[in-house]
């Protein structure tokens, strides 16, 4: 079966049951896991497919990819990312985690610092830092968002008036080509619009990834953050806008070791 038929099945497949996998496609067809990862790519470059780890799901728009798809989605370059974000972070800080797979990574890089105060609206990251103790953790409080352990909403936001924070340590979950942080969830959004206010400086963790998905809702843009944490170059023509706007743009280079990314990746699209 050429791909000129596989393809439309794939994606029948995808909406009926929300997502793919390598393995259960090349048994269905009958063909090997290389043509299927060759599929999945095409489908991906011609936006119709997200890929993840070990397969794909149909791409976001207004909803957000589940929890622990993101959570598999770039390991080693969310690691990398971590690793120079917490460099900067210097001991006896008082800093902001707020909701995403990145800043807990981040949060995992934190467990030998010394002297920090974090707040956060992320179960995770208060869970991972329990492990050092020389971190005091204040949790904001608000509505629980099961799917991913976020705190959200207008009491999440009014503890976080009550801070001026050294730093904050932001996730997003999209940046389009105009520099714009976008995310899917309106209550999300007003708690990191309030991080970003009560914080002297502001840092952004955002694999490339972020640079292919959409979402509606606005919460600032690069021009706001003191430096992007990233693990491959921008667009150039974002590039120029960082270097305008005097926003940082660190490469996060994977540790020596670290096992190289798979095709799980889709390209840049500029």
């Amino acid at each position: 079966m050429s791909q000129t038929f596989r393809h439309p099945e794939i994606l029948e497949i995808a909406r009926r049951d929300g997502k793919v996998t390598v393995e259960h496609l090349a048994e269905h067809f009958g063909v090997t896991l290389q043509t299927i990862r060759r599929d999945l790519t095409d489908l991906a470059e011609l936006g119709r497919l997200e890929r993840v780890h070990g397969g794909a799901v149909l791409p976001s728009g207004t909803t957000n990819i589940a929890y622990d798809e993101r959570r598999s989605l770039n390991h080693h370059g969310k690691a990398a990312i971590a690793r120079e974000c917490a460099a900067r972070i210097p001991r006896d800080a008082s800093i902001f985690l707020n909701i995403g797979t990145s800043t807990e990574a981040v949060a995992r890089e934190l467990l030998h610092h010394q002297k920090l105060l974090v707040v956060t609206n992320n179960i995770h990251v208060s869970n991972i830092l329990m492990a050092n103790p020389d971190c005091e953790i204040i949790v904001t409080g608000g509505s629980l968002r099961r799917s991913d352990g976020g705190l959200v909403g207008k009491v999440a936001a009014d503890t976080i008036q009550a801070f001026k924070f050294d730093l904050a340590v932001i996730g997003c979950s999209s940046i389009d080509p105009d520099g714009d942080l976008l995310d899917f969830d309106i209550h999300e959004v007003g708690v990191s619009q309030a991080i970003l206010r009560q914080s002297r400086r502001a840092y952004l963790v955002a694999d490339h990834s972020k640079l292919m998905r959409m979402a509606p809702a606005r919460i600032a843009s690069l021009a706001d953050v003191d430096a992007l944490f990233t693990d491959r170059p921008l667009p150039p023509s974002l590039a120029a806008r960082c270097r305008d706007w005097g926003t940082e743009v660190v490469i996060a280079e994977p540790a020596p070791g670290a096992a190289p990314q798979d095709d799980t990746a889709t390209p840049l699209r500029v």
